[in-house]
């Protein structure tokens, strides 16, 4: 029982995680177990609404463990530049987290490797709602992550630009309120 307990305490860890989104509203940024339960949340939502062939408990498995790798190195923040390095440094620690003697989620690192891949018709999903989460954060703060970070409209189209082809109908929706955040100086127009 105490290496359960053990492991249990290791992932409750992603909750000292900060991210450099706010929560809704702006009054204070998420941490990354936050994240991952809105993210779940969501997933199930768009899974339902957009009448998606899925498994849910796959989706939502995947949406739960999908930042465990943030425990060691953190959150590296969507427009850093050290962006490209993130996954070996979060493959580590999932491998790390697997390895735990208290660990009886078996395919632990294979779900981990199959979100970051985003081969499957779940993963996909999951990308999508990822990268939405937070822009629909920006919007609720009046951009106030966008503004901290001097971030501008073509790394938020650049950051988003998979998700014309993945969900057409939610590309729409992005590009119309991007166009608002940039009319209303959230976002630098450059």
């Amino acid at each position: 029982m105490n290496s359960l307990t053990d492991f249990i305490l290791e992932l409750d860890a992603l909750k000292l995680v900060n991210r450099r989104t706010y929560i809704a509203g702006g009054e204070r940024l998420e941490n990354s177990a936050e994240h991952s339960w809105h993210l779940a949340m969501a997933c199930w939502l768009f899974a339902t609404h957009l009448k998606r062939d899925v498994s849910m408990e796959k989706l939502i498995k995947l949406a739960l463990i999908h930042d465990l790798g943030e425990i060691d190195p953190g959150d590296t923040f969507l427009y850093d530049t050290a962006r490209s390095s993130a996954p070996a440094r979060e493959r580590e620690c999932v491998t790390r987290l697997a390895g735990h003697k208290g660990n009886a989620i078996r395919d632990l690192s294979a779900l981990w490797d199959e979100q970051e891949l985003g081969q499957s018709g779940e993963a996909a999903l999951l990308k999508v709602v990822d990268r939405l989460l937070p822009f629909l954060h920006n919007l609720t703060s009046r951009g106030q992550a966008w503004k901290d970070h001097g971030i501008s409209k073509s790394q938020v189209l650049e950051a988003h630009a998979f998700i014309e082809n993945a969900e057409p109908d939610i590309y729409a929706w992005f590009l119309e309120n991007l166009e608002t955040a940039v009319s209303n100086g959230w976002l630098k127009n450059t």
